[in-house]
C-alpha cells in the first residue's frame, strides 16, 4: 500500500467509523453515505486497519450500500490527496467522523 493513487471510476473516499469483525469495517464515505465494506481476502493479513483511518472503496454494482476496501492511505498521503483536489472532501470526512 505504498503508491500513492486517487479513486478511480467506481470508487469513493472514506474514513473508517468502526471494526465490526469478520473483515467487515463500518465507513462514512464523501458523499454521506454510512457504508458497511470488507475487506478482500488478497489484503486480509497486509492491510491493518483503525477508526480515523482514510481508504479507498469500491463500492458494488448490485448493492450500493457495501463494498471493498481497496486501499489505504497512510498520514502522509492525506497532503498528497489534498493537493489532488480531495480537501473539500476530507475536510468533509472529519466533520461526520
Amino acid at each position: 500500500m505504498s503508491e500513492f493513487r486517487v479513486p478511480g471510476e467506481g470508487e469513493i473516499l472514506c474514513k473508517v467509523l468502526e471494526l465490526l469483525g469478520d473483515n467487515r469495517v463500518k465507513v462514512i464515505c464523501q458523499d454521506g453515505e454510512t457504508r458497511v465494506t470488507r475487506i478482500p481476502g488478497r489484503y486480509r493479513k497486509r492491510l491493518w486497519l483503525k477508526p480515523g483511518d482514510y481508504v479507498v472503496v469500491a463500492v458494488w454494482d448490485f448493492d450500493p450500500k457495501k463494498g471493498d476496501v481497496v486501499h489505504k492511505y497512510d498520514k502522509r498521503d492525506l497532503d498528497e490527496l489534498r493537493r489532488s483536489g480531495y480537501a473539500e472532501a476530507i475536510d468533509n470526512l472529519e466533520k461526520l467522523g
